[in-house]
């Protein structure tokens, strides 16, 4: 079984990227955790926390179709290292604006921006390597391993970023995540890649036009597009507002954001291990709805619950949905892309898979004073199952490959 969960190890550049991927993303969590925190100390408003999140993902939104194609264009390795020196730069500065006291809202909101930016372009490159560094069979492994490295920072980043700001202070945090790029950079420079791009002389506009006809060429991609925007529309939000829950919900601090943030992410590991322990058999889609389900029964319970033990459990068993959700439906994405493509189709993909995060994240944000977090996350929650049962038992185009 252990064996067959760490298949995709057996690469040595899978295992290279991982590693550094996984020491940038625990500086990403700390920093993520700190800025989110200082955000609603800062402004006192929920709003901000969504806008925040807003402008961090507005970017992937916006750009993705030109970052898709420079993702097939251009080096994939270049276009990653200029992306991770763009978001290093903005964690040091973040990291001297609080050291010397000058840090405001409107600082953090155009550095999540900016940030954003190099996002946007780094997340179709990392993606579309991702296949070129395990073999074909391999990849649905692969997939699931990456999602295991992300969510198993999301618990050791914020312990640690919650030690460094609630001990050393919010500078640190952002120091740190700072640091941490240097692992990501290294594990590029060590890496080896097939992948060449080709050389052609379409305009962008036609190699955008040439990844939506591939696209619709492909009838099972727009059913999985449509999912992944509207999970990420009702599902995301209940990471982006733990602050609420810990603070207005549960009457807790910085250490009881740390606690649900960390619960969260244990349970997304899981959902991801999961994945891994599957395999490559049929059922995918399937399998993928289910987790929906899952996802939005277990969102709902969560937001509804008083009781902070007993909303730990349901958040951790919310996080095992979200992230086998996310990683069986990436998988199927990649495995009906071809290689010359890839930075086109992910790129397409991300427009929803990401673009659903910030639009959710601002109308939550100003619903959440009106409402209450506890109301408008129980409604998404609610609207995610009924949605997921609609496509099992009557659309079953995703349930059915």
């Amino acid at each position: 079984m252990l064996s067959r969960i760490f298949t995709a190890f057996e690469s040595r550049n899978f295992r290279l990227m991982w590693a550094g991927a996984c020491t940038s993303s625990i500086g990403t969590w700390m920093q993520s955790l700190a800025q989110s925190w200082m955000v609603l100390k800062l402004s006192g408003s929920p709003f901000y926390l969504g806008l925040d999140s807003f402008l961090g993902g507005t970017p992937i939104f916006v750009l993705a179709m030109f970052a898709g194609v420079a993702a097939d264009r251009f080096d994939r390795r270049r276009v990653l290292l200029v992306s991770q020196f763009v978001q290093m730069s903005c964690a040091f500065l973040l990291a001297i604006l609080f050291a010397t006291n000058h840090a405001s809202v409107w600082q953090i909101l155009t550095l999540s921006f900016v940030v954003g930016v190099a996002q946007a372009f780094g997340a179709p490159a990392y993606q579309s390597l991702i296949p070129s560094l395990v073999p074909r069979e391999n990849l649905p492994n692969a997939i699931a391993l990456n999602s295991i490295q992300f969510n198993l920072a999301r618990v050791i980043g914020p312990v640690i970023g919650g030690f460094a700001l609630t001990s050393l202070g919010a500078a640190w945090c952002f120091g740190l995540n700072g640091l941490s790029f240097v692992a990501v950079i290294i594990s590029l420079l060590l890496i080896t890649i097939d992948f060449t791009p080709g050389k052609t002389k379409e305009t962008v506009m036609e190699s955008m036009k040439g990844g939506i006809a591939f696209i619709r060429q492909k009838p099972e991609m727009l059913p999985l597009i449509w999912v992944a925007f509207v999970c990420t529309f009702l599902g995301i939000p209940i990471i982006v507002f733990l602050p609420v829950f810990a603070k207005e919900v549960f009457g807790g601090t910085a250490a009881t954001y740390t606690l649900l943030l960390s619960v969260e992410a244990a349970g997304a590991i899981c959902g991801g291990l999961m994945v891994a322990a599957r395999g490559k058999g049929a059922g995918v889609g399937r399998d993928a709805i289910l987790a929906l389900i899952g996802l939005g029964v277990f969102e709902a319970a969560f937001a509804l619950s008083r009781n902070l033990y007993v909303a730990l459990v349901f958040l951790f068993l919310a996080g095992m949905g979200l992230i086998a959700c996310f990683s069986l439906l990436s998988s199927l994405v990649q495995m009906v892309a071809t290689d010359e493509m890839r930075g086109r189709v992910m790129s397409i993909y991300n427009v929803a898979f990401r673009g659903g995060m910030p639009i959710g994240s601002l109308i939550t944000g100003s619903l959440v004073p009106h409402l209450g977090a506890p109301i408008v996350v129980t409604v998404y929650g609610v609207v995610l199952a009924c949605l997921a049962l609609y496509l099992l038992l009557v659309q079953r185009k995703i349930a059915a490959l």
